[in-house]
């Protein structure tokens, strides 16, 4: 497993969509999953990118809260129409890809050139160019992040 005891994904990675929207998955992230989860991703729509989680975790994390949601709260109806009803359950093929559906594919803004980044339990597939936008907002911001960041104890 590494030199860390959690089985997080960590790190990023560049990968490419081929014609027909089929991703391989990094060795690093497809490991996490073959050695502690099912082999296979629910994939659903978070802001400008697109969120894969380990079906265990997306059963144990999302699905067993969003199952209490009141029926008629505004905001809970809303996030499960954005978030939950945009899930897809995303299996591996023989060649180690996935097929992120078109419409996935065409709400992330995906071209060809994506970018994955581990977000320990999760995670995220960005258009490149998306995620080098969002990466230079997080730079400018970088002195206010910090201060949140030390407000909550890291």
């Amino acid at each position: 497993m590494g030199i860390l005891s959690k089985p997080y994904f960590r790190g990023q990675a560049i990968s490419k969509l081929d014609g027909k929207g089929r991703l391989r998955i990094p060795v690093k992230f497809r490991e996490v999953l073959q050695q502690h989860y099912s082999d296979a991703l629910m994939i659903t729509i978070l802001g400008n990118c697109l969120v894969a989680y380990p079906p265990e975790v997306w059963e144990e994390r999302i699905e067993r809260k969003v199952e209490n949601f009141s029926p008629v709260d505004p905001q809970q109806r809303a996030f499960m129409r954005y978030f939950v009803s945009s899930a897809e359950e995303c299996e591996f093929d023989n060649q180690g890809r996935i097929l992120i559906p078109p419409l996935l594919r065409e709400r992330a803004g995906l071209t060809q050139e994506v970018l994955l980044a581990g977000v320990l339990s999760s995670f995220e597939i960005w258009d490149r160019l998306a995620w080098d936008v969002q990466l230079k907002k997080a730079s400018e911001q970088h002195e206010q992040m910090m201060e949140k960041m030390a407000a909550v104890g890291l």
